[in-house]
């Protein structure tokens, strides 16, 4: 019998629509991703971890807070986009190393330094500016980016050498860079670590001995079977199984869930949703689930999208809208109050991320990052055996 799925405990707590993370499958992607880097992690928790809550993942990790110790295998450190993320987790009593892998102006570097987050610079006033904040003590860490063919952020691979004075004068904790296609094309891959090490070699001189070097992201790590070069790998979407999931034995870990609000007989030539864009074949029993595209199911799976409700497979009709969508389930009965499961598992069936984005023609990207817009997030470490009575 394939696992139950996962539910809320309190359903008067939940009448809407609700977003339940599972933290045990979280810890297993961990475990099975940095198995495979053969190196500690760099755990990516921006944009809220994906959607499903930095400072919650970030526990479940095992990053230490002023509550909570380090865990023997907790990630190396958490990376982020913005001070406001890294703030947040700082008030949140995170204790653990954070490093912001996107760059920051130099007004922002006074902040990230009372915030000790490790900042990702490349441009030589930029490290003085960095170096000046500590004033008389040693600097505090930071981590040189180095752009081999991204064309986001970072020194050019091939003009690392105006960094070299710098570099020797305020010597960086780690040096990086980011792949752009390492999971579509091992060919680019191998062109951006042959410029990293290009890059590398020329700062060689320079560099403490002891530096960090990290490259793979979520497809260097999956595109290698050797492990991951360098100190430190840097999971995003595969730690939330929003890719990779089936070829790394990732589980899901995001479950979006609705209640059925309205049930209604549809005629065979009637319609259904905005603009008419679905007509009935036969008649059909349609259901309203409380769920739309403010609560982060996007519009793009109008007429393409699919809902589990008892287990069975329900196709979305006609057009998302901005509060609730219908659902045909003139073959799976149900009624005003059951749940259905837009995403994630529910018995024996599973939409995944990467297949509901499909379905949809977005990135899983977009579809994670945008779940929880409205919609409350429960965490689970022990998976309710059964849905809870409506209420």
């Amino acid at each position: 019998m394939a696992a139950s799925p996962i539910y809320p405990t309190r359903s008067y707590d939940f009448a809407r629509a609700w977003l339940d993370v599972d933290l045990g499958a979280l810890r297993h992607n961990a475990s099975v991703l940095r198995a495979r880097a053969g190196v500690p992690l760099l755990a990516m928790v921006k944009a809220n971890s994906y959607g499903v809550g930095a400072v919650a993942v970030a526990r479940a990790l095992g990053v230490p807070f002023d509550n909570q110790p380090e865990a023997t295998d907790a990630p190396w450190a958490v990376g982020i986009a913005s001070l406001d993320e890294a703030e947040a987790l700082r008030e949140s009593g995170c204790l653990g190393r954070i490093v912001c892998l996107q760059p920051l102006l130099r007004e922002e570097l006074g902040r990230a330094y009372a915030l000790a987050v490790r900042p990702s610079l490349h441009r030589v006033d930029d490290i003085a500016a960095w170096r000046a904040l500590a004033g008389a003590a040693p600097a505090a860490p930071w981590h040189l980016s180095i752009d081999t063919g991204m064309a986001r952020a970072g020194v050019r691979w091939d003009r690392v050498d105006a960094l070299r004075d710098a570099v020797r004068e305020t010597p960086p904790e780690g040096v990086f860079t980011h792949f752009h296609s390492a999971d579509e094309s091992i060919a680019s891959r191998d062109e951006q670590d042959a410029r990293f090490e290009e890059a590398l070699a020329v700062l060689s001189p320079v560099l403490p001995p002891d530096v960090l070097l990290h490259r793979d992201n979520s497809g260097g790590i999956a595109s290698r079977s050797a492990g991951s070069p360098g100190h430190l790998a840097r999971p995003g979407i595969a730690l939330y199984a929003g890719l990779f999931a089936q070829e790394l034995g990732l589980r899901q870990v995001a479950h979006l869930r609705a209640r059925v609000i309205d049930l209604r007989e549809v005629r065979e030539g009637e319609t259904v949703s905005y603009g008419a864009t679905w007509r009935a074949p036969a008649d059909r029993i349609v259901a309203t689930l409380a769920c739309g595209y403010a609560d982060g199911y996007r519009r793009h799976l109008s007429n393409a999208g699919v809902v589990l409700i008892h287990g069975g497979r329900c196709p979305v009709l006609g057009r998302v809208t901005m509060d609730m969508i219908m659902v045909d389930v003139t073959s799976v009965p149900c009624a005003p109050g059951d749940v259905a499961t837009l995403l994630g598992r529910d018995g024996r069936d599973e939409l995944s991320a990467e297949m509901v984005a499909g379905l949809g023609g977005v990135s899983p990207y977009e579809l994670l990052t945008g779940l929880a817009q409205r919609v409350p997030a429960v965490y689970h470490d022990v998976l309710p055996a059964a849905p809870p009575a409506p209420v």
